[in-house]
């Protein structure tokens, strides 16, 4: 009998049964798969604010430089919808688990290959020219990794403990910043020439050896039992992410705003603020880099809370109260940065991002429940990264309007993210509203 047979059976009652061992193995593998995803997705944005300005873009005055460099990191969000369709596809047709394979070993060689990339030094424009070209694989992977490993536990938990689970997928975000602001934090303890000589290369050659543990584990997965029931049945879409913009268009457009805040507030909070901090505030490196892992253990219990209340009141009640207090916090947030104190960046980026969290944490649950299973891998990925593409070049954006001023000045970032907050919060609303319900899922004994 093999291993799927033992994960889940479909009944002739229809209920699909599931061993409570399973579930929660399932859950760890995709939380550990997603941690290296945004481990390797982290990583760049960090370092496009730190240093690839300084080594890839190095006939550009500073400011030009700096722009070039985010633009580069926001040119992975601009394919991750394409990757989101893509492996939307093969996740709905082909199945969840063969997917997240091809899509996790892509991100760990794209981002370990960074870490031997020449400089423009060494091979002058065609050293930024690669580091685009890597950023846009994994971009194209990371599009279709987080809504896979969101669909494949949830749809192996039971459906009132599902926020619980997808929670525990979003908690490889900061355990994933942790990693990365970690990676970075001690190799610039290194002296400022070797960091820029050889040390920077060390986080990303890492993604070599933590793929292979990623794999590994990976490999272990059962297929989902709600896939599976699609086989069985022969209800799989022909083309589903096709029909996600034909049918289910509606939903899609709420499934982006939901997801807006969540992407697109974290880099504003993180991206933007490290490189607002270090280039234009003239902050140590050293200290933003630090904000953002004690922001990241915050992360970690926001979204831990916010999955059990989650199966309380809605995953899009959560997401509209979620959004509504960000922006609020917007204004008081930027005005604690641009006192330059690092105790007062320190709390402003720790509050910010676990404000936002509050929305993030409920993304996987609320996007999911939004679509039914033969369009759900398409329908999550593509919500999710829409979003992604929307809000990638939002650090880009912010730090241009701060250049066109003589002095800095933070109006931008506030407006920035007042505006996406809200419109997470109207996804929230509606997508309470909209929530599709599964087959019952039930532990075994």
């Amino acid at each position: 009998m093999n291993q799927a047979a033992n994960a889940a059976t479909s009944p002739p009652d229809g209920e699909i049964v599931v061993s409570p061992k399973d579930v929660r193995r399932i859950a760890s593998a995709a939380f550990v798969g997603t941690a290296l995803e945004w481990y390797d997705y982290f990583l760049f944005g960090t370092a496009a604010a730190l240093v690839f300005n300084r080594l890839f873009f190095t006939e550009l005055d500073p400011t030009a430089a700096v722009l070039a460099s985010l633009a580069t990191f926001g040119v992975g969000f601009a394919a991750r919808p394409i990757g989101a369709f893509f492996f939307g596809v093969l996740g709905d047709r082909v199945g969840r688990r063969p997917t997240l394979i091809l899509t996790i070993v892509l991100i760990g060689v794209a981002t370990g290959v960074i870490g031997l990339l020449p400089t423009y030094a060494d091979i002058g424009l065609m050293a930024p020219v690669l580091l685009v070209a890597l950023r846009l694989l994994q971009g194209l992977a990371v599009g279709g990794e987080w809504g896979g490993a969101t669909t494949i536990a949830i749809e192996h938990a039971p459906v009132k403990q599902r926020a619980r689970y997808a929670a525990l997928v979003q908690v490889g975000s900061p355990v994933g910043t942790l990693m990365s602001s970690g990676a970075i934090a001690l190799v610039l303890l290194f002296p400022p020439s070797e960091f820029d000589a050889w040390a920077w290369r060390l986080p990303f050659l890492a993604a070599f050896p933590l793929l292979g543990i990623a794999l590994w584990i990976r490999l272990k997965v059962e297929e989902s039992p709600i896939f599976e029931d699609l086989v069985r049945l022969d209800q799989r879409a022909k083309v589903p992410a096709l029909q996600v913009f034909t049918k289910a268009w509606g939903r899609l457009i709420i499934a982006v705003a939901a997801a807006f805040l969540g992407v697109g507030g974290f880099y504003v909070m993180n991206t933007f603020v490290v490189s607002y901090a270090a280039n234009t505030l003239g902050v140590d490196r050293q200290v933003v880099v630090n904000a953002t892992l004690i922001a990241a253990v915050a992360q970690i219990i926001v979204i831990l809370l916010c999955g059990r209340l989650a199966e309380r009141v809605g995953p899009g009640r959560v997401t509209f109260w979620g959004g509504v207090a960000t922006a609020a916090a917007a204004a008081p947030l930027f005005w604690l940065i641009d006192t330059g104190s690092p105790l007062a960046i320190t709390f402003a980026v720790t509050a910010g991002i676990a404000l936002l969290t509050v929305t993030y944490a409920v993304t996987g649950a609320l996007l999911t429940e939004l679509f039914p299973p033969e369009l759900r891998y398409s329908g999550v990925s593509l919500g999710y990264n829409i979003a992604g593409a929307l809000s990638g070049f939002l650090p880009f954006v912010a730090t241009w309007l701060i250049s066109l001023n003589e002095e800095a000045v933070s109006w931008p970032a506030v407006v920035i993210l007042a505006v996406v907050s809200l419109i997470t919060a109207a996804g929230g609303f509606f997508g309470e509203r909209l929530r599709v319900k599964d087959k019952e899922l039930v532990h075994s004994a």
